[in-house]
């Protein structure tokens, strides 16, 4: 067992965090990662009201009596979001923690800390993470240029941005970013985190909602096998190699903007790609881990071979100390 200011924190029992995912982190999956002694993030921008992110988190309850989250972005989005409203109804169903990324204020980051539930803040870079800590938040999630979904665009690494962080701030930090093994768990710790959060590796596990079809396409796939999008409107993502990801490349290349993407990276295609399973009609956030993943595993085998993995690592460098 590897205790940590994180599994002391939000009273888990290893220190692994599944990060919220759009489309994907939904009831089954957050309360089989809590089960199996981690923490899952409910991703609050799935459901369209406060009523249906209520009936949401109930499920959670209903199916574990683990410490769970709830994620809130605060990225920019074409919906108007009520965030003060999911923030409210996490707060008021008895969330351990509330994970969030983007630009968040001091009201909205003093509205989570008076809730009484502890706040992780999301960061791709050195001073988001030096904001988050004067904010107030009890955490910060550090990620690297491996990672899916929003990765730093600046390009740095998770090896170098996990200690940047670790060296800046006094509060906890967790790392992000091409972590989905033990080894990886072990690496994040001996650069000073105090934690993993780790999206790819759950999106391909049997409890994920995720179609087959894109669980088998990322199992096939090389860690060449995702390519970074919208980069051209500073809003850059990393996602499977497909069909809509190179027309999306095609598109910025020549100058094109917002209006000309906008049909093709819709949230709404996402969502129909990932429950219908055409790999092809929609990007698909993932990260470079999926060249080390090569099967779909349960979630408590995910948990357990991380920290079965985690704790042969550090024996076997306990053992070149010792030597």
């Amino acid at each position: 067992m590897l205790k940590t200011k994180i599994t002391e924190m939000l009273r888990i029992k290893y220190p692994i965090i599944c990060g919220g995912m759009q489309w994907v982190s939904d009831a089954r999956l957050v309360a089989a990662v809590g089960e199996a002694g981690g923490i899952g993030m409910l991703t609050a921008g799935n459901y369209s009201s406060k009523e249906e992110l209520r009936a949401e988190i109930r499920k959670v309850k209903k199916a574990s009596d683990k410490p769970f989250g709830v994620n809130v972005t605060f990225m920019p989005s074409l919906r108007v979001i009520d965030r003060e409203g999911q923030i409210d109804t996490a707060i008021e169903e008895g969330a351990t923690v509330i994970e969030t990324s983007g630009k968040i204020t001091e009201e909205q980051a003093q509205r989570i800390k008076n809730g009484g539930v502890k706040h992780i803040h999301k960061v791709a870079r050195l001073r988001d993470a030096l904001t988050a800590e004067r904010l107030g938040a009890d955490a910060v999630t550090i990620v690297g240029f491996e990672c899916g979904g929003a990765p730093p665009m600046d390009d740095i690494t998770t090896f170098i941005q996990v200690p940047l962080v670790v060296n800046a701030v006094s509060i906890p930090v967790l790392a992000g970013g091409g972590i989905g093994d033990g080894r990886g768990l072990a690496a994040a710790l001996a650069l000073g985190a105090e934690g993993v959060v780790v999206g790819t590796r759950f999106m391909i596990t049997k409890e994920s909602l995720v179609h087959q079809n894109i669980k088998d396409a990322m199992v096939k796939a090389q860690e060449t096998d995702t390519v970074l999008v919208l980069r051209s409107l500073r809003s850059m993502e990393r996602v499977l190699k497909n069909t809509v990801a190179l027309k999306v490349l095609e598109i910025e290349s020549r100058g094109g903007g917002l209006e000309e993407l906008v049909s093709l990276i819709a949230g709404r295609r996402v969502e129909e790609s990932l429950e219908k399973g055409d790999i092809d009609s929609a990007i698909l956030p993932c990260g470079q881990i999926i060249g080390l993943i090569d099967k779909v595993p349960s979630v408590k085998e995910v948990i357990d071979d991380m920290m079965r993995g985690a704790e042969e690592t550090l024996r076997r460098l306990n053992r070149m100390v010792a030597a």
